[in-house]
């Protein structure tokens, strides 16, 4: 009953235009950033862990910038779970390089979609989802009423969910199989035994495996896909190009860095990125 009631009241706050929600979004996350101190520290070492400020002036603008963005992340995630399928197609005002997802597709091996932490990463499903169908790795919330937010949120005709446990990694090769498409975050910390310890910023980072078994067994077509979200609510950019031809963690992990530095601002600095499984 309580998770029905709290999904009545998301849904309806969740209707406000876009502009609207990152507007709360930018000053919620600034907000987050001057009286929470554990999300700030988190920030500030990610970024100086990263290198990617040249100074400290650099690096105050750019944190400030960040949590802006991930503020809108917050605020535009449940619009998104939410609305209906159209108005997120909607609102995504371009794509770039459809063209190697229709090159992919002709070759029936199947497309393993790697969408980071960066930008708009539930947007990029979505679109995809409305040409053809997708299923998407997730790691189901811990707590319940979370969880039947979440699935109510994410469900979609086209968009098949595949929790992260043996019986969802096999559900993401039944839909390569049938010559569909995966989504997964390749960036996601995963559990002890499943992954190995790659460079990531020239930070030890323990990276899945999983993309690069996928690929192999399966002969599928890696593509990075992005959902660049634009100033003002104006909407989101797709972008989609090819990892290339070696699908190692320490490959994927070169990819994401090289992306992620075009748009610093929009990653979500506040994720875990180099935490240790085991702790």
């Amino acid at each position: 009953m309580l998770s029905r009631l709290l999904l009545f009241f998301i849904v309806l706050f969740f209707k406000l235009p876009l502009f609207v929600l990152h507007g709360l979004g930018a000053l919620f996350g600034r907000l987050a950033y001057r009286f929470d101190q554990r999300f700030k520290e988190r920030i500030d070492i990610n970024l100086k862990r990263a290198h990617i400020a040249s100074d400290d002036v650099t690096l105050k603008k750019l944190s400030r910038l960040s949590v802006g963005e991930i503020g809108k992340c917050l605020m535009e995630t449940p619009a998104i779970w939410f609305n209906p399928p159209q108005k997120n197609f909607r609102w995504v005002r371009q794509c770039y390089g459809w063209h190697h997802v229709e090159t992919a597709l002709k070759m029936k091996k199947g497309i393993i979609f790697l969408t980071p932490h960066l930008g708009c990463f539930e947007i990029t499903a979505q679109y995809y989802a409305h040409f053809h169908p997708i299923t998407v790795l997730f790691k189901r919330p811990k707590k319940d009423w979370l969880a039947n937010i979440v699935l109510s949120g994410r469900r979609h005709s086209n968009i098949h969910l595949a929790e992260a446990n043996i019986q969802g990694v096999k559900q993401l090769m039944q839909a390569l199989k049938k010559g569909e498409a995966i989504g997964v975050l390749p960036d996601q910390v995963p559990s002890e035994g499943q992954g190995v310890w790659t460079n990531f910023f020239s930070q030890s980072a323990y990276t899945m495996t999983l993309v690069s078994k996928l690929a192999e067994s399966s002969s599928a077509t890696v593509l990075v896909g992005f959902g660049h979200r634009l100033s003002h609510g104006k909407g989101f950019e797709v972008y989609i190009e090819p990892l290339g031809k070696d699908h190692s963690p320490q490959s994927i992990n070169d990819k994401l860095e090289t992306l992620i530095r075009k748009y610093p601002t929009q990653y979500l600095w506040n994720y875990q990125r180099f935490k240790n499984p085991n702790k």
